[in-house]
């Protein structure tokens, strides 16, 4: 018998980062809980990452992940824009290794193949097959995107456990 495994999906972002919790038994998923953490835009930089840092780990304690995924960074046009990006994926990544959950990186591309099935796919798209993925849940663009880093991560981490997935 395999064991239920809870996965939390993050979608970094320094004004917004989406967050989903999903469990996994077998191949059935079940939406558990989902939102948005929105830092303080008027505050330093530092102020912004620490509450994100201090989101995640409240999310890490409420909601017991196994296991946790995050979308990899990406470059941008805007180079500052994608060093800061940078730093509030550091600030999600901390917070469930420094819990000892191993952090699983996903391309967006993979996420969007593995969720709608092209890497090319929109927002809308994602969050439509996030609906189908996951019934009866409705939401935000950056929620969705959590929890289709999640659904990724789902399908994706036996491979992961035995290296086959770069």
């Amino acid at each position: 018998m395999v064991a239920v495994t809870r996965i939390l999906g993050i979608d970094p972002g320094l004004r917004r980062m989406g967050w989903g919790v999903i469990t996994v038994d077998g191949s059935r998923l079940v939406a558990v809980a989902h939102g948005v953490v929105t830092p303080p835009t008027d505050a330093p930089l530092a102020m912004r990452l620490n509450h994100i840092f201090d989101a995640v780990s409240e999310l890490v304690r409420i909601h017991q992940p196994d296991e946790s995924a995050i979308e990899e960074a990406f470059m941008a046009n805007n180079a500052s824009s994608a060093l800061k990006l940078g730093h509030a994926r550091a600030a999600a990544l901390l917070a469930p290794a420094q819990a000892g959950l191993p952090v699983a990186e996903y391309a967006a591309r993979l996420v969007k193949k593995s969720v709608v099935g092209t890497g090319a796919a929109d927002k809308a798209q994602v969050a439509a097959m996030v609906g189908v993925l996951l019934p009866g849940t409705k939401a935000t663009a950056d929620a969705a995107d959590a929890l289709a880093i999640a659904i990724c991560h789902a399908h994706h981490r036996r491979a992961r456990s035995i290296g086959s997935i770069a």
